[in-house]
């Protein structure tokens, strides 16, 4: 069995995500947001599997430093970077937040 072969089977292990209420494959978690592992993933699957090893191998120290390496981020904190990365999206569409009719 090669490296990609025991990759290929750690991916299709499932685990229930807190953050989305359902099943989810490891694949997924260690790609979460673009290609960057879950901010959780350590939590979630450190019961299964070497998953600090693994990520720090498949993902590079620094992204692993930059994922897991501060504080985690509290609800507030993270809906406002939600809102915004929302609000320069808009921005550099064009179009931004429309104003109400007066």
């Amino acid at each position: 069995m090669n490296a990609q072969d025991i990759l290929a089977r750690m991916d299709a292990l499932e685990t229930r995500c807190p953050k989305l209420g359902h099943q989810v494959t490891f694949e997924y978690c260690r790609q979460e947001s673009l290609k960057r592992p879950c901010s959780r993933a350590l939590v979630c699957w450190n019961h299964r599997l070497p998953v600090e090893m693994i990520l720090k191998k498949l993902v590079g120290e620094e992204t692993y430093e930059a994922v897991f390496g501060g504080p985690p981020k509290s609800r507030v904190e993270s809906l406002m970077e939600a809102i915004e990365s929302a609000k320069q999206r808009c921005n550099a569409g064009g179009s931004g937040p429309r104003e109400a009719p007066s």
